[in-house]
């Protein structure tokens, strides 16, 4: 272990010592099993984590001495529904372990986690697992990752592989063979041709001097000379860092083969933070500012990658620190900005002092004085701090770009259990919102309280946290869609209101015509009373009445829009008429207009636009077409097929769990509100009678 390097807290003294890995992968691809592999070849004694639902849905740290560098190495979720915390490790890491089940193939939702990567410019290493299934291979695995992410995916190592299983590997620069057959790594080198061997090493050697534009070393090469090891594998990191080569290990994730390779890899062949650049930076009032430098001495850049709330401790951060050093007891600003703020997460600037850092030592937090440009750290009870807030110096506040988070499109509508469970609701919700960034809560146009979600998945999540760490039960209810009436038909109505009851009685009459108005014209109310039928001082009180029904509706309970009132005739009594008379008199008329024939119902539609493989155009399409959907177009980009339709909320309720199973995982789709259209007659009375 380097001098550099303190066991204890595993303090560093400079970026360079530092590699922030993020591993990702399918669920179900061996990820996490070889993430506990990881940890277990440089943590004595270490047992592994217990696997559980929040363990599998959250971005988790742990950290490593390997060599003499200090690997933080992140396990990011592999489930569609948590792309919100993928994306944070991908911002906290400057590469990736990308994991790959050879006995499961590349599907679509592999292809999208390698199209996240490659947004991020992020270097990877191909980690090959479940070799050992029957019908796994080796070979037929590396074409298949060459035909789907390109040529640049190359070996560096081949299996070596019994009638047990994959018991080792060959390393194709050093020629050295490690068996791990018998518990422990045993190196030596190849004695023997290999015709394995051959097959991909020279394709690699070339790959790397390619990529690293050693001209020298090509003209050697190519003269027959044979390269020492060590100039390949500097060449190979410089590689690695354009995100152009990836390398493929193969591993078993349950018995550890392969760990001490990609181990070495990750020390020789990842880029350090000071290669990684650094993401965009701006003012909090949004003035370019230099992109900061990975530099210890420079003002301090931070990001919060994620945050965990607990009901006693309060709040962790795990802050990413681009540049500068952050020290216990430091007075920092603290901005969150986002793209689309919400009121779950609205905008905030202030400053606030960081009480203690905790470096995760394993898997454990230990407390420490700083922490350095390059590092990522935890950081208890920060106030005010959000997932994706930046950090930064007092008189140099900054902004770091957010990453790009995913809409909920999933809507859960709730209801708190018990009178007991309400009062508490509120709190717990706004705590939730602090720890996810993907959760947005709605009341919209009625009275539900709506919970967007990123899909099944994860509304189970949060129902589940809301009862096991807030204690609060929640019940879900049908979400109502907000519809609204109108009227299709001209109609005229009397609404009398006639009281005579001891004292002052109460006397309004009035005569409206209705007519419909063009979809999103609103409500017109026209006076053509003449003769002073209606005094003057009145009128306004029939609009009133005419408004507060509509609101209320007038035929199945929803507001009523896009009609044209006039008031053209009534009565009034010198002593018995009054405001309130005539606001109910005017209520009575509008509900006196309506009839079966005379209203019909509007359901919103969203302009949905649906991203997929080309292979799955013709399904989603006719599917679309299923929830009377009215398609606009498709478009291809880059072997992606691009849909646009608008289609009834009525229709959309479920869709973010349809369309994975449509695309096979791989599908992508944004709404957007467009406006109102009739609903059927076949449907008008199933949502009059549910309203």
């Amino acid at each position: 272990m380097s001098s550099k390097l303190s066991a204890a807290s595993m303090q560093v003294t400079s970026p360079d010592d530092v590699r922030n890995v993020v591993l990702i992968g399918n669920a179900g691809s061996g990820k996490t099993s070889l993430f506990e592999q990881l940890l277990k070849a440089r943590l004595a004694g270490y047992r592994g984590e217990k696997e559980d639902a929040e363990r599998a849905a959250q971005l988790y740290l742990a950290s490593i001495v390997s060599g003499e560098v200090l690997v933080n190495l992140l396990d990011a979720p592999g489930h569609p529904d948590f792309v919100g915390e993928l994306r944070a490790g991908i911002r906290a890491a400057d590469a990736a372990i990308f994991v790959i089940s050879a006995a499961d193939g590349i599907d679509g939702a592999a292809q999208a986690l390698w199209e996240e990567c490659t947004a991020a410019n992020l270097p990877r290493i191909i980690a090959l697992t479940k070799l050992d299934a029957g019908h796994a291979d080796f070979d037929g695995s590396v074409a298949e990752a060459q035909d789907k992410f390109g040529e640049g995916v190359l070996p560096t190592h081949v299996p070596t592989i019994s009638p047990d299983g994959i018991i080792g590997n060959i390393g194709l620069l050093s020629l050295e063979e490690h068996d791990y057959s018998g518990g422990e790594v045993v190196n030596r080198k190849l004695t023997a041709d290999d015709s394995h061997v051959e097959t991909w090493r020279g394709p690699l050697i070339e790959a790397i001097i390619q990529e690293a534009e050693d001209d020298s070393l090509m003209d050697r090469y190519l003269g027959g000379e044979e390269l020492d090891t060590e100039y390949l594998l500097d060449d190979l990191r410089k590689a690695v860092a354009t995100a152009n080569l990836y390398p493929v290990v193969p591993v078993a994730s349950n018995t550890g083969v392969g760990v001490e390779e990609l181990l070495r890899l990750i020390e020789h062949g990842f880029p350090t933070p000071s290669l990684h650049p650094n993401p965009p930076v701006t003012s909090p009032d949004g003035k370019e500012l230099p992109t900061p430098p990975t530099d210890p001495s420079a003002p301090l850049v931070a990001q919060v990658i994620r945050t965990t709330t607990d009901p006693f401790a309060g709040r962790l951060s795990m802050v990413r620190i681009f540049s500068g050093t952050l020290k216990a007891e430091d007075l920092v600003h603290i901005s969150g900005h986002r793209p689309k703020a919400d009121d779950a997460h609205p905008d905030h600037d202030n400053d606030e002092r960081v009480g203690l850092i905790q470096a995760a030592v394993g898997t454990e937090l230990k407390p420490r004085p700083s922490a350095i440009a390059g590092e990522i750290v935890m950081v208890p009870k920060l106030s005010t701090a959000e997932t994706g807030d930046t950090l930064s110096a007092k008189d140099r506040p900054a902004l770091v770009a957010p990453w790009n988070l995913p809409e909920p499109l999933l809507p859960l509508a709730i209801r708190a259990a018990t009178r007991n469970d309400e009062d508490k609701l509120a709190g717990a919700l706004q705590r939730l919102a602090v720890e996810d960034t993907t959760v947005r809560l709605d009341r919209g146009g009625s009275d539900q309280l709506v919970l967007w979600t990123t899909g099944q998945a994860h509304a189970d999540l949060l129902t589940a946290r809301l009862t096991d760490r807030y204690g609060v039960k929640v019940e879900q209810e049908e979400l109502k869609i907000p519809l609204r009436e109108t009227f299709i038909a001209k109609a005229t109505a009397l609404g009398r209101h006639v009281k005579q009851s001891g004292g002052h009685g109460q006397y309004a009459v009035c005569n409206i015509e209705v007519e419909p108005l063009p979809r999103g014209a609103g409500f017109e109310f026209v006076d053509k009373v003449v003769g002073g039928a209606v005094p003057r001082q009145f009128i306004p009180s029939v609009e009133k009445g005419i408004r507060n029904q509509l609101e209320k509706g007038v035929f199945a309970g929803y507001p009523m829009v896009d009609v044209r009132v006039t008031l053209f005739d009534g009565k009034a009594h010198s002593v018995d008429s009054s405001d309130m008379a005539f606001q109910l008199a005017g209520s009575l008329a509008i509900k006196e207009a309506a009839t079966p024939k005379t209203v019909a119902l509007l359901e919103p539609l969203d302009l949905v636009t649906v991203t997929v493989g080309e292979e799955y155009l013709g399904a989603v399409m006719t599917d679309l077409s299923g929830r009377r959907g009215q398609l606009l177009g498709s478009d291809s980009d880059n072997h992606k097929a691009i849909i646009r339709a608008l289609v009834p909320q009525t229709e959309l309720a479920r869709y973010a769990i349809d369309l994975r199973g449509i695309a096979h995982g791989s599908g992508t789709f944004t709404r957007e509100f467009h406006g109102y259209e009739l609903l059927p007659a076949s449907l008008m009375d199933k949502y009059a009678k549910t309203n």
